[in-house]
Formats: structure tokens, sequence, C-alpha cells
């Protein structure tokens, strides 16, 4: 079957070259023009769990509250007081202008909040009118105060030092895109359980594109809306410094990095490809076709997520980089071996150098390929939308990567004649070479060392932390990390976090009849039974009161009156004393946390109506005020943390992203664990919500499908050596040096405290893909050389000078090329560089030296057949064969 593959090739493509080049030629200019509709997407769908129903909640909770997307503008004087008139003057502007943006609908600052202590006023005051920063007459040391020191906007209107201010930008919530997905994630979840009829299966087609088309919309509107608010805000830098944060920044500036470092690095990486191929092989030829096999493979995996409307994500940037990889070590190995058929065989013609080039080198390649895939299959599995696509990407770029390298490679090859130049041109092999010695003479060390970087990589691996703090992702000269350190750190914090707390199943108890003073004891004023007066209170006296009710000028405002109550719901129990306790109990909770910024929840209203009062409420007087309070208190105060036709409180903060000790899941269980353990409230009844709680969620699955699936792919891996080799001992040594690369690279992580997060957490299937190439190639050519004469040693040192040539210039080209990432100031750019590097050099280093010397002691190969040939090299058919 091998040799019809071959023949079938060398008619086809070897006798073709033209129309082959012409072919992909023409793939690839088809593929080009599509690239200007290539997209990047850093949507809440691409960084969160697809399955996940905390999104569901999240959104859920978003809409209830109203509680959409905002922006925040970090405010300081240059040229005097906050407070003065000047500095005021030019905030008022700012904040016109600002409210003008598109999508922005209010903005709120120090001049336009509610003041309940500049000065100090009382309940019943609060209903004649509430005052502001910009009302006539406020004095201005008294609002300075109250912001310092108000529970309601202490740590979040003014720094500690009363030189900062903040001013949040509301963003309108897109109500439409919300019921779009909702429909899309309710369809999708039928699917999943019970199928979908005909009809519905094309609705779910149909709303995914409409909701996609509007995200796309969208995401463009907001990225404007930051440019905008940017453009803003640059015509006052010179009165005074101004950052601007939240996510849809944070999401804005993430892509503008990634698509910097995809043109700036991404070129420069290329030159660093050519200069390093250009010193290896000297001969342009061996520069240009390699570079052009990369640069096509690109394009037309590019053009194809163009063409597909397939979105590139943060997580998915970097398969670009891989394919380089992946491609550029199919193209040198090639290359390598078809310089050795031509250093051997300097008679043969081109026809016959390609041939055998590809004859030889197809079966390793494949299965090089179908391990990588493996890899890279994994990451399927995580239920993370980006994630996902990365893999199906990769296992479709690597596909692409090996069919271009079998094209274009061995096609131009047969349109270029044959050039002197082989082996003997460089001294690599010598540098090889010092491993193989090495190796024989250090057994011991090589052992010694491997079993040390076990142990340390080890150690590494237990200190791995799973987290994702945003401001890690920036260098601290970058305007976007010095505006989220000062939001943090002096406005309480960035990213949110919500408690949400349900009405309990009894929350007013029931008493027993002995104990109530108006039970079965209590015969009323002139010993009338309950019968009785239910009996008079049901005929015409009731209707008559009813009758005065609607006549009562006072009515709508009272309290207990029917119309109130049913406005209300059935039982407003977190606006009662009882209710209010137990918030306040969880909001002070949250407030010592170290972690948590800003706290906000009906307790900070509580808290100052107790203080207005002089002392505590009953129910009475809470539902008298809460009948009273003006429409400015209810937007601010009451109606974000409280649903009353849902039985339901919101307690909302804001999580410092700068705290070094932050561990989001650790935080998140410790609130579970007090709400339930020392507050006695039901599990059911308690859940979070936020961006905090998303990412936590999507990190940890993470975690679960990446690190503890890692056996699972190594097996998978095992399965494909075993077909390849048909060794067990043979797949078990090449699986080896690959685990323990893929360790030294985690290990090395948890040791240098980077975080296992969503930029990095596919490094572990990066550094597998790369590892396993290496094996197999080395292998494959072991067994080779092997037959010729039964040595071990020999065969090492030969193997080293033959294939570790092409391992070495695979190697230190790609080392090459990503060390440049390490100039950017995107941190995840630096990470991938530095540990794609690491990956690389500890899968050499394994296959150089311990794969060797495993051979070497264990000698899993059979001798070779005594009469063979000696230094017999294979033919094109028996490479074809195995």
């Amino acid at each position: 079957m091998l040799l019809g593959l071959k023949t079938w090739y060398e008619k086809l493509i070897l006798g073709h070259p033209k129309i082959v080049l012409a072919l992909v030629a023409l793939l690839t200019i088809t593929a080009a023009a599509g690239l200007p509709r290539l997209k990047l997407d850093a949507s809440a769908d691409s960084l969160t769990l697809e399955t996940d129903d905390s999104l569901d909640f999240f959104r859920e909770i978003s809409e209830r509250y109203n509680s959409g997307d905002f922006l925040v503008v970090t405010y300081r004087y240059k040229d005097g007081d906050l407070f003065s008139e000047e500095s005021l003057a030019t905030m008022r502007r700012l904040q016109d202008e600002l409210a003008m943006v598109n999508g922005v609908t209010g903005v709120q600052s120090i001049l336009n909040v509610p003041l309940l202590y500049s000065p100090k006023l009382s309940i019943t005051d609060v209903a004649d009118g509430i005052r502001t920063l910009s009302s006539p007459g406020t004095e201005k040391d008294l609002v300075r105060r109250e912001f310092l020191e108000s529970p309601i906007y202490k740590e979040l209107i003014l720094s500690p030092d009363g030189e900062t201010t903040a001013m949040m930008l509301n963003l309108e919530l897109d109500r439409e895109g919300l019921d779009l997905v909702r429909e899309r994630d309710a369809l999708r979840r039928l699917r999943n359980s019970d199928g979908l009829s005909a009809e519905q299966t094309q609705r779910l087609e149909t709303v995914t594109a409409e909701y996609l088309q509007h995200r796309t919309a969208q995401e463009a509107a907001a990225r404007e809306r930051v440019k905008e608010v940017r453009k803003i805000l640059a015509h006052y830098d010179g009165n005074a410094e101004l950052f601007l944060g939240g996510l849809t920044m944070i999401t804005s500036d993430m892509i503008a990095f990634i698509q910097s470092d995809l043109v700036v690095f991404g070129a420069g990486i290329l030159a660093f490809i050519v200069i390093t191929l250009l010193l290896i092989f000297r001969q342009p030829r061996w520069v240009l076709l390699p570079l052009i096999t990369c640069v096509t493979t690109a394009v037309i995996m590019l053009g194809l997520l163009s063409w597909l409307d397939w979105r590139m994500t943060v997580i998915s940037a970097n398969f670009v980089a891989l394919l380089l990889i992946i491609t550029l070590a199919i193209t040198i190995h090639l290359a390598v071996r078809y310089r050795e058929y031509f250093a051997e065989h300097p008679e043969w013609d081109r026809f016959q150098l390609a041939s055998a080039t590809v004859a030889f080198m197809a079966k390793p390649c494949m299965y090089t390929g179908l391990t990588t895939m493996v890899a890279f299959i994994s990451l399927v599995v995580s239920g993370i939308r980006p994630v996902i696509d990365f893999g199906w990407m990769m296992t479709i770029g690597v596909t692409l990567a090996l069919v271009l390298s079998f094209l274009i490679l061995p096609a131009s090859l047969m349109l270029l004649k044959k050039r002197d130049g082989g082996l003997g041109e460089d001294n690599s092999h010598a540098f090889t070479q010092v491993f193989s010695r090495f190796t024989e003479n250090h057994k011991g060390i090589v052992l010694g060392v491997a079993a040390l970087a076990a142990v340390i990589s080890v150690v590494g691996i237990t200190r791995l932390k799973v987290e994702n703090r945003f401001i890690d992702y920036f260098d601290d000269s970058t305007e976007i990390y010095q505006g989220m350190l000062v939001i943090d750190q002096r406005l309480g914090g960035t990213i949110s976090l919500d408690v949400v707390l349900n009405r309990p199943e009894q929350a007013v108890p029931e008493l027993d009849a002995e104990d109530d003073p108006f039970g079965a004891d209590f015969d009323g004023a002139e010993g009338a039974s309950d019968e009785e007066f239910s009996a008079a209170a049901s005929g015409d006296e009731m209707a008559a009161g009813e009758d005065l009710a609607e006549e009562d000028p006072f009515a709508a405002d009272d309290p207990f009156s029917s119309g109130a109550s049913a406005s209300e719901g059935p039982d407003p129990y977190w606006f009662t004393v009882a209710g209010l306790n137990q918030i306040e109990q969880l909001h002070d909770f949250l407030e010592a946390q170290p972690e948590i910024g800003k706290v906000q929840s009906l307790a900070t209203l509580y808290k100052v109506a107790k203080d207005l009062n002089d002392g505590g409420l009953n129910d009475f007087e809470l539902a008298v005020a809460r009948q009273s309070l003006p429409e400015e208190i209810n937007q601010v105060l009451v109606n974000p943390y409280w649903s009353p036709q849902d039985q339901q409180a919101r307690i909302t903060m804001r999580v410092m992203e700068t705290d070094p000790n932050l561990r989001r899941d650790e935080l998140i269980q410790r609130i579970y664990s007090y709400v339930e353990n020392d507050m006695g409230i039901a599990s059911e009844n308690v859940r979070q919500t936020g961006m905090l709680v998303l990412y936590n969620n999507m990190l940890q699955s993470l975690f679960k499908s990446q690190i503890l699936t890692l056996g699972a792919v190594f097996a998978g891996i095992l399965l494909m050596f075993l077909v390849l080799f048909r060794s067990l001992w043979l797949s078990v040594i090449a699986l080896v040096p690959n685990m323990l690369a893929a360790c030294v690279v985690l290990g090395g992580m948890g040791l240098a405290n980077i975080p296992l997060d969503m930029m990095t957490i596919t490094i572990a299937a990066i550094t597998v893909g790369i590892g396993v190439d290496h094996a197999i190639h080395y292998l494959y050519r072991f067994r080779e050389e092997f037959a010729k004469d039964g040595d071990y040693v020999a065969t090492m040192h030969r193997s080293h000078a033959t294939i570790g040539r092409a391992m070495f210039y695979t190697a230190i080209t790609i080392i090459a090329g990503f060390s440049i990432l390490a100039l950017s100031k995107f941190v995840p750019s630096i990470y991938f560089g530095l540990l794609t590097a690491l990956a690389m050099s500890a899968a050499l280093l394994g296959s150089l030296t311990l794969l060797p010397l495993l051979l070497v002691l264990i000698k899993p190969l059979p001798k070779p057949v005594e009469n063979a040939p000696a230094g017999k090299l294979v033919t094109e058919a028996e490479a074809c064969t195995g």
C-alpha cells in the first residue's frame, strides 16, 4: 500500500512540480484575499467556560439589577487642591464631554453624587431633597470629609490622600445581546440533552449567526468608545493626571498588544529565522524554501480562519508562531536529509534525491504530526471555547504544515539545479557529537542530572498556582498597568464579585400558640371571638373600609397599605431588621478580607440610616423610611442591591488585582464557608457571581483538563509509539525524555512563580508536541543506523552526526527566533517566548543525552541480520514499507 502511495506521489507531485506550485500559489492568493476580514475576539464568551451555568446566572443578575459594564476615569488635579474652583470647573467640563460619548448612559463623580453628611441630615430631612457638591452653598470641607469617611463613598470615589477621584462612566446594558445569547444557550442545552428538531436546528444556526454579528458590532463599538474616551482625556492631560480603567478597556488593550506583537515580533521572529538559517546552511535556497513554506502555511491557515469567520482570541493568537515552529521543523528535517543523500550519492539526479528524501522522511514526519495532534487535541476537552478553538486550529494547522512541506520543498527542488555544497560546509555535527561523547563517557552524570531535574521539577510543579491577574499581563511602564494600579490601590479594587442572597424559606419564625399574645386566650375587648371578628370584617364594613382607602390621600405612601405591599412583593424580608442584620454581618466580613476593596450593599444604607437616626431602627421605621426615600437615593443605595420582586439581596464588591496573595478559588470558598457555617444560611440560598467567578471557573477547568489529563495524552502517544516502533521498550524509552521535558517546563514555571492562566496553560501541550518530534526523528534514524553494525555506541555517534544535526538546527533556529519576544511589553508574549525556548532546549537536551543513553543501557533493538551488507542504506521501497 505504501509503495503504491509512493508511486502515486512520484507521478503527480514530482512529475508535475510546476502545476503543484501553481496550485499552491493560487490557494495562497485566495487565502490572502480574506486576511483583511481576520478578527480577534476578546468578548466574555472567549474568556469563560462555554458550558458554565455561572455565565447564565451572571447575565441574569446583570439584567435584573441593570448592572451593565462601566469605565472608570481617575482624575488628579496637577495645579492645586482637587476641590478648588479651577479643578472642579475642569472636572465639570470633562464630565460633560464624557457623558456625550456614544454608549455612555451617565457619569457619576464627586460633582453629582448625593450627599448626606454635608451637613449631616436626619431621616426626615432626606425626603426634602438631596444636596450635591454642585449645589449652591455646599461646604467643600464637609464634602471632602464625607467622601473620605462615609460608609457610602469611603474608598470608592476619593483616594485616602484626598488627591485622586474617580469618575464612573455607566455603559448601556446590551439587552439585545442578552436576549440573543439566552436563546442560543437554551437551544444548545436542548441539543445536548434531548436533541433538536429540524426547525430548532435552523433557528440555532440563525440565532448563533445573529449573535456573532451583533457581538462583532458591539466589540467594535466598545473599542471605538475606549478610543474616544482616551481622545477626550488627552485634551485635559496638561491640567490633570488621568487614567482609564474597566474591563472593556482591559480587553481592548489586550487585543491592541496582541495585534502589535503579531506584526512587530512576528516580523522579528521571521528575521531571526532567516539569519539563523543563513548561518547554518549558507545557501539562499535552504533559507528561502523553508521560509516560503512557513509563510505559505501561515497565510493559508489565517485565510481559512478569515473566510470561515473563525475568530482568533487572546489564547489562540499564538497559534501562528507555533505553526511556524512546526512547519520549520519539518522543512529543516527534509532539507538536512536531502543534503545527506546529496553528499552520499552525488551522482543521483534531482528526481532520485527528492524521491528518496520524501520516502525516508514521510513515515517519521507523519508520526510526529500525529503525536503533535494528540497533544493539541487534548485541549478540546477543556470546555472553554477559545481553548477548544486553539486545539482545533493547531490540529488543522499541523495537517496543513505536513501537506505543504511535502509539496512545496520537493516540487521546488525538482525545478532548481543541483548545487554543490554538502555537509562539509558547517561544523554543527562536531557540536552535536559533543553530546554523544559526553553521554558515552559520563553515563552516571547524565542519569544523575536527569534524576535531579525530575526531583526539582516535581518540587516546582507542587508550587504551581492557577491564577489570572490581568495586571500581571502588562509591563509596569505601560499606561494600562499604571491606571489599574491607581484604581486598585486608591479607589477600591478592579474586578467585580457579587454575593447574591435569596430569602430564607422561613424568614419570620412563627410563634407557638402559648407565646402568641393574640392567640386563643385573647377574648377581645368584649369577649368577641375570632370568628365573630372575622365575620364582621368580611361584610359591608370591610367594603366601606376599601372605599375609604381609595379616598385617603396618604394611602399611596402608607407602607402597610395593600398597594404598597403589592408593589414590593409578598415579603420584603431583606428590608427588615432581621434581613439587614444578616446582610450587615456578611458585609462586614467581606470588608475585613485583605483581597477585597470596596463593598456595597443594603448594609451601606442601613449603617447610614442608623447614624442619621442616632440609633437603631425597627421594622416600622424602616418601612416608613423606604417609602420616603427620594429617587436619587433609591438609584444609588437601594435598586442595585435589592430585588423585592425576586426576594433577593445583592452584595457587590471589587477585588484588588494587585494583591500578591490573591487566590480566587480560595477566596470564593472562604466566603461560601462563612455564609453557610458561621451565618447558617443554606447553600441553596447563596451564590456568588461576577467576572472573578467566571474567570476562576475557567482557570479551574483548565487545570483539570490539561494538567490532570497529561497522563492520558502520554498514554495516547505511547500507543502511537507502539504502532510506529512495534516495541514496548522502545516506546517507553521514547516517552521518558518527553515526560521529563514537560515536567522541567512546568516545574520551571512553578519555581519562577509563573502562574498557570489562560495564556500559559497551553505550554504543556506545546512542550509535548515539540519533544515528541525530536524523539521520533532520533529513534527512527537510530534504528536505521543500528541496522548497519549492531553497535549501540557507534550508532549513537552516527545518529548525533546526522539526525542530531537537523534537531540542533531546528532547536537553535526556534530558540533564537522566539527569544525576541522577551522584548515585548505584553507579559504573556514574554512568557510564551521564553517558555517555548525552554521547552525546545529541554526537548533537545533530553533527546541528545538521556534518550541515547537509555538506548545504550537497555539495548531494546534486535540484533541485525549478520549477512546484511555492512553500512547498507535503506532503499526507497524499504523506507516506505518501514
